[in-house]
């Protein structure tokens, strides 16, 4: 082994984290809005599931299908709206397409919404989507922008103070376009102990709260000591603020509480019990939303549980559009509709929002929307010849849909729609980011004006503090 490469290369890192924390920023003491959300008005949500679907999943081909034309060779692509037949839900009318059976008998339980229109961004790159759906805010931004779930960490603290209050599971940061996704995956200005607790792969969870093996408790003590001194004689201990400091030394001891905690217990999925396991077992997503489930058990305030996010894998459709969306409904379908079951058995899903949800939508001809294209990304034949071919391939953002449970969310309402043939846009009560943000929001009982100055202006939840919560959508 060569201890001195190894050596150079944590602190490498180390530096390289100081640095990037630092660049955050922090609120300036004393500048926090002093509006508070009036006392008589009662929340409906302590905890939040946000289930991602990353990389643009296909409106027309899961929860809004439209009229379904059968693969042959020599169709024309213009024939094509939807790759499978629908189905019915538990809703009366409402169909979903094949492969979303489970969810479908569960959909009665939540809000369907059809009709959400993703942000006019120019030419269309996923992360950047991704960006302003968690952020609310349209990248580039001359500050780092919280993540919602830091929001909610900040204003609201954890439910159980072991268990950290934004956990996030399922995203790597070494698959393409890292550095972008590590972008929004922050907590910004609000200062690193609102920040995410990463677990990559939910069936290394349990690793993720304890020493690597072989170390002893003891040893680790002393490298959680040695670290904290390379960080006060760093880039951070030189040139960061005392809030950047002490928030880097309460995430730091945050972890370590975690560590030693019983609660540590719930990111052991093997205490599961097999039968339900095996629901939920569908992969990496399914059982990240198995562990969202414990996670809610032991007081999780938000947790993001995504299908991750690779460039020309899982939703990202570039081409096989129909044959890799029936695996990734196989992966979604079971655990999804498990977890709403399991969370309303128990009780939990009336103070537990749920959310699922992707940055944009999917078509075979249209790049962007119908009056405001942007360059195309992929081709596609005019006649399809060719299985790969048959799908949606090209980047929507005029109609999208999305689920919405629990936590004061309408049981058995479907919100907003789109037209039945191409462009299938959305055509009644579009909706948009902010006002999904601020649904949510609204439901914990954070209030709408709260910001906090950044580079002399105020930085609220939503853009300018203009996002309003779609009262609609909740009971």
């Amino acid at each position: 082994m060569n201890i001195h490469r190894n050596r150079r290369d944590f602190l490498k890192k180390t530096s390289a984290a100081a640095i990037a924390t630092m660049a955050m920023g922090a609120p300036i003491s004393g500048l926090l809005s002093s509006c508070q959300r009036p006392k008589a008005m009662p929340t409906t949500a302590d905890s939040v599931i946000l289930l991602y679907m990353a990389g643009g999943m296909a409106h027309t081909e899961t929860f809004d299908p439209k009229r379904y034309t059968p693969f042959r060779k020599g169709m024309e692509s213009q024939e094509v709206l939807s790759t499978f037949p629908s189905v019915p839900t538990a809703l009366d009318g409402i169909h979903f397409s094949e492969g979303l059976e489970n969810i479908g008998q569960i959909i009665d339980r939540g809000t369907l919404i059809r009709s959400y229109v993703a942000a006019d961004l120019g030419h269309i790159l996923h992360t950047r989507h991704q960006y302003h759906w968690h952020t609310c805010y349209e990248p580039p931004q001359s500050v780092l922008v919280p993540h919602m779930g830091s929001w909610v960490s900040r204003e609201l603290g954890p439910l159980n103070p072991v268990i950290p209050a934004f956990i996030n599971i399922g995203q790597r940061f070494t698959v393409g376009e890292g550095e972008e996704l590590k972008a929004f995956h922050s907590a910004g200005f609000l200062g690193s102990e609102y920040g995410p607790f990463l677990i990559p792969d939910p069936t290394g969870g349990l690793e993720s709260v304890r020493p690597p093996v072989g170390m002893s408790t003891k040893r680790f003590e002393g490298r959680n000591q040695l670290y904290e001194r390379l960080i006060s004689e760093g880039a951070m201990g030189e040139f960061g603020s005392d809030y950047q400091k002490e928030s880097l030394k309460r995430s730091m001891e945050q972890a370590y509480i975690l560590l030693n905690s019983p609660e540590a217990k719930a990111f052991d999925l093997s205490q599961e019990p097999k039968e339900k396991y095996d629901i939920y077992n569908t992969g990496k997503f399914g059982l990240g939303c198995l562990m969202a489930k414990r996670l809610v058990e032991q007081g999780a305030r938000f947790i993001s549980v995504t299908t991750e996010y690779e460039p020309f894998f899982g939703w990202d459709t570039h081409e096989n559009g129909h044959t890799r969306l029936v695996d990734m409904k196989k992966m979604i379908d079971a655990p999804v509709a498990q977890l709403i079951k399991d969370l309303d058995e128990s009780g939990r899903l009336d103070r537990t929002m749920i959310i699922l949800a992707s940055e944009f939508s999917r078509d075979m001809l249209t790049e962007g929307r119908p009056d405001l294209k942007v360059k195309d990304q992929v081709e596609v034949p005019d006649i399809i010849e060719d299985l790969k071919n048959y799908g949606m391939h090209r980047h929507f953002t005029d109609g999208c849909s999305m689920l919405m449970f629990g936590g004061g969310i309408k049981r058995g309402h479907v919100y907003g729609k789109t037209a039945d043939e191409r462009p299938c846009k959305t055509i009644e009560n579009p909706i948009k980011i902010d006002s999904i943000h601020q649904t949510m929001y609204h439901a914990l009982g954070i209030d709408p004006e709260k910001h906090y100055e950044i580079e002399k202006r105020p930085f609220y939840t939503t853009p300018d503090g203009l996002g309003k919560a779609e009262l609609d959508l909740l009971t």
